[in-house]
């Protein structure tokens, strides 16, 4: 279901061509300063692939992927959902070494996607993994990394600054940790999405861990494929967004499955089928690397730094016509 809001006398502090300019720099600078924390090498990576590698993202496992013949190839091919699992083998095939990961512009389609302020049909992401040791799957780690992360976007929002004195946008660096199930257990009666607005409102910056086995209440905080994050050291990073007076989710990340933690969670999600295919052959014999990694929204992360209320003001889509009238008449320019 598509719904929008409008905040009230919405003005946007920057108009199209500075949004254009500020954009850019995002951009640049977030890439430069994220592959330095990370130790992260920028690769190319695919637009579409071949499902019966079984390398593609399922997502919450209903979401349709778009697909079209390649009568050249003898295949139908299907674009992107995310590189989660394209990541983990390229890190295998181009041979990184543990402390080192690749970085990636990844542009995808997600056709079943409920359009509203944060979301789109498009989706633009830095995708990044990292080959780690077997030391090195811990919660310890995994609150590293968030931190590093957390580091990038302030220190980013700090040099737009110097361009755009007018921005009037504050991040913490400081990250809170909570578990899904803390989060349960502090707001019981609220929904998962209410629960996350609730503590972004709090602390600015959340990181809400072990997001997709079933928590005291029967349900999952939030649907996750079984077979790429390890559901005990994963997690959304959430930075509340003033203008729009709720949480934003700028990251999805976690510590991946290794062989133990896959054969578990195909058989929770009820995937077992999974097993034959390539990709999860390999990782059920360990054959590809341990790995920590995510995608980072590029369109979430201009929002949340230049005080826009609506995906489309950073990014190019479409939208429906009840969409585009409210946002007309609510002073927001869609590209």
């Amino acid at each position: 279901m598509n719904s929008v809001y409008v905040p009230e006398n919405y003005q946007p502090i920057l108009g199209l061509y500075d949004t254009q300019k500020a954009i850019g720099m995002i951009k640049g600078i977030f890439m430069k300063k994220l592959c330095l924390a990370l130790h992260l090498k920028r690769v190319t990576a695919p637009l579409f692939v071949d499902p019966a590698l079984g390398i593609n993202d399922n997502l919450n496992g209903v979401e349709r992927p778009v697909s079209f013949d390649v009568p050249a190839a003898g295949i139908c091919a299907e674009v992107v959902h995310s590189l989660a699992k394209w990541k983990r083998l390229a890190l295998y095939r181009y041979g990184f070494r543990p402390g080192r990961g690749l970085l990636t512009d990844m542009n995808a389609i997600r056709r079943d996607e409920d359009l509203d302020n944060t979301h789109s049909v498009y989706v633009d992401q830095w995708d990044w993994e990292k080959v780690i040791l077997p030391e090195e799957r811990t919660e310890a780690y995994l609150r590293d990394t968030v931190t590093r992360i957390a580091g990038v976007i302030a220190g980013t929002l700090e040099e737009l600054k110097y361009e755009f004195e007018q921005l009037d946008t504050e991040v913490s660096r400081d990250v809170t940790f909570l578990t899904s199930q803390e989060l349960l257990d502090r707001y019981p009666d609220l929904s998962p999405r209410e629960r996350e607005d609730r503590a972004a409102q709090e602390y600015g910056t959340v990181f809400i861990m072990k997001i997709g086995d079933p928590l005291s209440n029967g349900e999952p905080h939030d649907g996750r494929a079984p077979d790429y994050d390890d559901w005990t050291l994963n997690g959304d990073l959430l930075y509340w967004h003033a203008p729009l007076q709720r949480a934003l989710e700028l990251s999805s990340m976690g510590i991946r499955v290794d062989s133990a933690a896959l054969d578990r969670q195909l058989t929770a999600a009820g995937c077992d089928d999974r097993r034959s295919l390539p990709f999860h052959k390999m990782l059920l014999d360990g054959t590809l690397p341990l790995t920590i990694g995510g995608g980072i929204g590029q369109s979430r992360v201009c929002m949340l730094l230049l005080g826009k209320v609506h995906v489309g003001e950073v990014q190019a889509s479409v939208w429906d016509e009840e969409t585009m009238r409210a946002c007309e008449a609510g002073g927001i320019q869609l590209l």
